[in-house]
């Protein structure tokens, strides 16, 4: 019985977009009509709930691959290689100075 119950509740409202109030509610109605008991309606959430979080985490890396293969074929730039090709630009301009210095001395010098 309780499996029908978790495959009708999960199927109607989609895991995925569950809250654990939702469940808690859901489980709560089921344990009042009689059709759970009360450790069956906490093992039925805390199933839902794990479901739920799996869905989440699995959405989530679809989420990021289809993110990350749309971000490479527009050939887009990451602030991260922003933020690298600026700190290799300011290690350029140093040793530009340096160099710029220590040939200005050799010219005095000479």
């Amino acid at each position: 019985m309780i499996e029908l119950i978790k495959k009708a509740v999960l199927t109607g409202i989609g895991v995925a977009s569950l809250t654990k109030e939702k469940m808690e509610e859901i489980s709560k109605e089921f344990i009042e009509k009689g059709k759970l008991s009360e450790e069956e309606g906490e093992k039925l959430v805390a199933d839902m709930l794990k479901r739920a979080e799996d869905s989440r985490k699995s959405l989530e890396k679809q989420t990021e691959k289809i993110v990350d293969r749309t971000l490479g074929k527009m050939q887009l730039v990451r602030a991260s290689d922003i933020s690298e090709l600026k700190a290799e630009i300011e290690t350029l301009r140093k040793e530009m100075e340096l160099l710029k210095n220590s040939f200005n001395k050799d010219a005095i010098d000479n």
